[in-house]
């Protein structure tokens, strides 16, 4: 194992997880409510904005423990928000709400 710490010059202001996980059950999971489609929105709002992995970065993850079949669970870290039910078509007023329209409140 090597510590890359040091190396590592990008900074990141904020981390948008959102979920995707899948499931084999009876219950809601984010990846039929359209995850992959909203990660692929959310990277897309931030790179209109040149603000995609610096400042931002983008992951997906498994279950955040807001599952509905309306839509998928964001958190924005370490700002500790969450969201749940979201779809693609609510990226934008989202992320414009949590980083500004123009991603200037980064």
């Amino acid at each position: 194992m090597k510590r890359q710490t040091e190396k590592q010059t990008t900074r990141l202001a904020a981390h948008v997880f959102v979920c995707v996980n899948d499931r084999d059950s009876e219950y809601a999971c984010c990846a039929d409510a359209g995850g992959e489609e909203t990660v692929a929105a959310v990277q897309h709002w931030l790179r209109e904005r040149n603000a995609f992995w610096s400042p931002v970065g983008v992951s997906t993850t498994d279950c955040l423990g807001l599952c509905s079949e309306a839509g998928t669970a964001i958190t924005i870290q370490p700002r500790d928000e969450w969201f749940s039910e979201v779809r693609p078509d609510d990226v934008d007023d989202l992320m414009s709400e949590a980083f500004g329209p123009d991603a200037d409140r980064v």
